[in-house]
């Protein structure tokens, strides 16, 4: 004999992507506008850990001052807790599991709860590695992203997953976490090399391809701009890239991929077999623009 209680686990959550130019800028509110919202909590001020990767704080002149300054400016509502956590981000980290638990010491340390936020400032294989120890600590604390990537703020920045290489395989350990909120900071992509710029049209032109023949059309129309890293095109690529993939998670029936049919990761199965056997010297966008033509 058998009984059964069931009922429906309702959640809903926004999933918020912001665009600005220059976020620690004196006046600038966007980062606290994206860290506003949830349960009200008595206007008690919120903890924040700031992690930072350090290409990124070496390739942005007085990055780290600036958010120092950007906190101290709005300490009635804002703590930054301690100095930013600053270390080397790319593939390589996410090998490494000495830093989900050096993430986590940093957590603990600067008592980092549930009502508190980390915030990554970094390209996609970081936020991927940072995200997870997030998601993982006190079974998730708030967490709001800042990718510095072409790709990453057109793609892998504003979705829900996260995750750490194992066993030598791509994102073996990972979560599904809706971050608080994406922070996409144009100005950070000043830094980048013409390389690392160019990865992220590929993430751009599968998306275009699964989702709207439109954006295609007009990705192929650029094209010679796009060859170019003209600015106003790239900032509408990623745009339409960030909007077309946050549609198909939110509206897509399966946002956490519990069935089968994964469109947003065409192209990927043979990038994530290519890229560790490269050793992880190819680049994502490369792997993947492989994995579309194949």
């Amino acid at each position: 004999m058998s009984s059964l209680i069931s009922r429906n686990v309702q959640y809903v959550q926004p999933h918020r992507v912001f665009f600005t130019d220059g976020v620690f800028d004196g006046g600038n509110d966007c980062l606290a506008e994206a860290m506003r919202g949830g349960p009200a909590d008595g206007g008690r001020r919120r903890r924040v850990l700031m992690v930072i990767e350090a290409a990124v704080a070496a390739g942005q002149a007085g990055l780290e001052e600036a958010v120092r300054g950007w906190f101290g400016a709005r300490e009635g509502a804002w703590e930054l807790a301690g100095e930013p956590l600053v270390f080397g981000g790319g593939e390589p980290c996410k090998n490494d599991w000495e830093r989900v638990e050096g993430i986590w010491e940093a957590i603990n340390g600067a008592a980092i709860d549930r009502h508190s936020f980390v915030v990554a400032i970094g390209g996609g294989a970081f936020l991927d590695l940072v995200g997870f120890a997030a998601a993982t600590a006190h079974r998730g604390v708030r967490h709001v992203r800042m990718p510095t990537t072409t790709l990453s703020q057109g793609d892998g920045g504003v979705g829900v997953k996260n995750g750490v290489n194992r066993f030598s395989k791509k994102n073996w350990a990972g979560t599904f976490a809706v971050p608080w909120a994406v922070v996409n900071d144009h100005r950070f992509l000043r830094s980048l090399a013409e390389g690392d710029r160019r990865d992220g049209i590929i993430e751009a032109i599968k998306v275009a391809l699964i989702r709207d023949a439109g954006f295609f059309e007009e990705l192929e129309a650029n094209g010679e701009a796009l060859a170019a890293l003209d600015d106003d095109v790239l900032r509408r690529l990623i745009r339409r890239s960030a909007e077309l993939h946050v549609e198909h998670i939110c509206s897509g029936g399966d946002p956490f991929e519990l069935g089968s049919a994964r469109p947003l990761d065409f192209g990927h199965w043979v990038a994530h077999k290519i890229e560790p056997m490269s050793g992880f010297s190819l680049s994502h966008g490369r792997a993947v623009a492989i994995g579309v033509a194949v």
